[in-house]
């Protein structure tokens, strides 16, 4: 999965971080009151956004990593560069859970950039690869 250079200073990490705190406001959390926004930063230049969806059957709720990038490949898209992440209800930086971070291993690289947290200057600034480690996809992708 190669992914294409781009230039990503602070500016366009505030740029999603916007965007992430936009579409949290689209938040449909009337369970846990916990709105979380999301937004992907496309190899084109394009930001897509998600934000948590909940159902009354939690199992059926979608989270806002997920909602971005389902919207992202039904657009066309195949894979992203960026990823901020808004839980601005939290009082700590709340990462993507596990089946997020499976999900968003399948669109990005291990060096693939992720911020979250409740506000700017409280972001965590890590890499899918560390939230990530030992995704056995991009191992067994190496050795076909």
């Amino acid at each position: 999965m190669e992914q294409k250079a781009l230039s990503l200073d602070e500016g366009k990490f505030r740029q999603l971080y916007e965007a992430a705190c936009a579409v949290a406001r689209n938040s449909y959390s009337p369970y846990s009151h916990f709105p979380v926004g999301a937004a992907l930063l496309m190899e084109d230049g394009s930001i897509i956004t998600g934000a948590n969806i909940e159902n009354r059957s939690f199992g059926l709720t979608n989270c806002a990593e997920r909602s971005a990038i389902f919207t992202a490949m039904s657009a066309g898209h195949r894979s992203f560069v960026a990823l901020v992440i808004v839980t601005p209800a939290s009082d700590y930086p709340v990462g993507p859970c596990g089946a997020c971070r499976q999900v968003l291993t399948e669109f990005a690289p291990a060096q693939t950039p992720v911020w979250f947290g409740p506000s700017w200057d409280r972001m965590v600034r890590t890499t899918l690869g560390e939230l990530y480690p030992y995704d056995s996809l991009h191992e067994l992708a190496s050795s076909l």
